[in-house]
């Protein structure tokens, strides 16, 4: 009796093993649902319909876009962590992603146990911009004038906890330097501010700036990322600028739930990485101030692991706390 019971408990496990494999070749039989956890008409919601309309052909179903924002993106990826494990409902992510853990005591998810990473989508340059009444032209003379006057050199943001001010407090976590944190509501209110001179600095997005660039309101010093900006090529990165240990890269990303299969995750990021190199795809991305950007599971989780260590340090180091 024991024999027929583990002969019939091999069938059971080889069936349901037979059925996933069906399903996962199967997939997608029906429509995927990609949850943007921001309000419609930002960044990421940008990146979210132009990555979908790609991905319903290339998957043959319609890829459907489901804004729903609040919290700095946490009540949408937290419906993406508690959805069924089965492919059909997606995430898109940014950095904000991987600072989250460091600056809420309690999220509704386990960044890194509840949620499974297909592939980086996109990264978005950011740039150093200061108004010419400071008067420096780059990252050196920059920090040379804060280290001459702790304090007195003042630096906009979009708001706490964003990009720009977790990106700055990066710089001065690293250079050593003091400067005042100047938060608005919002990027656009920021830049204003900074144009007008009411801050002398601020890290702000690329295709924020490009407007700008020929007006001589504002000197672009240098780009956060690793690699120079293809809409200002002539501008060197921060590191070339003579601070080594110094990336801010702004960057995008999708997720499935948790002990979502891993054939389903590798189909999506074998299709993912496809959309990617489409020159097309590529153009609008560029167009919108975007640098496609793909990789495997294992790398945008080992990703996604170092950023969350990284930003707990700074977020630290500068005693930012949003609860």
């Amino acid at each position: 009796m024991r024999r027929i019971a583990e002969i019939f408990s091999t069938l059971a496990l080889l069936s349901a093993g037979t059925v996933m494999a069906q399903s996962n070749t199967a997939y997608p039989t029906k429509p995927i649902r990609l949850i943007v956890p921001f309000a419609p008409g930002g960044g990421t919601d940008i990146i979210a319909r132009l990555i979908g309309i790609e991905l319903t052909e290339t998957m043959g179903q319609p890829v459907v876009i489901d804004n729903r924002g609040g919290s700095g993106g946490i009540i949408g990826t937290s419906l993406v962590a508690k959805a069924d494990p089965d492919g059909y409902t997606v995430g898109l992510c940014s950095l904000g992603f991987a600072y989250a853990p460091a600056l809420y005591a309690k999220l509704p998810y386990d960044t890194e146990k509840d949620l499974s990473p297909i592939s980086m989508v996109a990264t978005q340059p950011f740039v150093y911009t200061a108004h010419p009444s400071l008067g420096v032209n780059s990252m050196k003379e920059l920090v040379a004038a804060a280290k001459a006057k702790p304090g007195t050199i003042r630096y906009g943001s979009g708001g706490a906890g964003g990009a720009s001010h977790l990106g700055t407090e990066l710089l001065k976590n690293i250079t050593g330097i003091d400067l005042v944190h100047v938060p608005y509501k919002g990027t656009g209110p920021a830049l204003s501010a900074a144009i007008g001179g009411e801050i002398h600095l601020q890290l702000i997005g690329m295709s924020s700036v490009v407007p700008h660039m020929k007006s001589g309101r504002l000197k672009l010093l240098a780009v956060s990322g690793a690699k120079r900006s293809g809409a200002a090529p002539d501008i060197p990165t921060v590191v070339e600028s003579g601070i080594p240990s110094y990336v801010f890269d702004v960057w995008y990303g999708m997720l499935l739930p948790g002990r979502t299969p891993p054939a389903i995750v590798n189909k999506l990021n074998v299709e993912m990485n496809r959309a990617l190199k489409n020159p097309a795809l590529m153009q609008r991305f560029a167009a919108a101030g975007l640098d496609a950007a793909g990789n495997k599971p294992d790398e945008f989780s080992r990703q996604i692991h170092e950023e969350v260590a990284k930003w707990r340090k700074v977020v630290a180091a500068a005693n930012i706390k949003l609860d």
